[in-house]
């Protein structure tokens, strides 16, 4: 299973949370900043929406599969 971690940092004259090397919209305060991020972190493990999905690889093979939504990241915030 996949992690992520998101990290609550000082950001263009504020706060933010991080992801890799995306920052979310500013906040004025460490505090607002991570709960939005423990928000966006628990959004990040629901289960979406089972579906059929179809992608071409490199060498030109169309493939069709069934992604079943079920394989969420684990997400944490740091900072």
């Amino acid at each position: 299973m996949q992690r992520i971690h998101y990290k609550v940092v000082q950001h263009d004259g504020g706060w933010a949370y991080r992801l890799n090397d995306v920052f979310s919209e500013p906040f004025t305060d460490k505090a607002s900043a991570l709960a939005a991020a423990r928000r966006v972190a628990a959004e990040q493990r629901v289960p979406g929406d089972t579906t059929l999905i179809e992608f071409q690889d490199s060498h030109g093979v169309w493939h069709t599969e069934v992604a079943k939504a079920l394989d969420r990241p684990q997400a944490d915030v740091t900072g």
